[in-house]
């Protein structure tokens, strides 16, 4: 199982985009893949984004491919959400809450991980 977190802010660096390029390329090769959304990567899936204006492009809505790529694994963490005063109506898509305890745990089932 491989792991992909998503940690940092978007639009701060170029981390998240590479993060879901690379999570989508992956997809091709393997089923076997869990994303994580935990600190300020959850403001990754944050609607309603205006990438134009610090002059990012907008990948955001990229996010939503994650379902057209089988990409079915995907965890969100709820103290991170509450931290930032969001809610998973907030988020372009779906995924499963999940309290940072359980986010280890689900993390130790990977066998490699990836952080962006």
């Amino acid at each position: 199982m491989l792991g992909f977190v998503f940690h940092s802010l978007p639009h701060s660096s170029s981390s998240g985009r590479e993060g879901l390029d690379a999570l989508l390329a992956t997809s091709a090769f393997t089923e076997d893949i869990k994303v994580f959304f935990i600190a300020g990567g959850v403001n990754q899936l944050r609607k309603g984004q205006q990438a134009e204006t610090v002059l990012s492009k907008d990948y955001i809505s990229a996010y939503r491919l994650l379902e057209l790529y089988d990409i079915e694994q995907i965890y969100i963490c709820e103290q991170s959400l509450n931290q930032y005063g969001l809610t998973l109506t907030d988020c372009v898509i779906e995924g499963e809450l999940l309290s940072h305890h359980a986010i280890t745990a689900e993390l130790s089932q990977c066998s490699k991980v990836v952080s962006f």
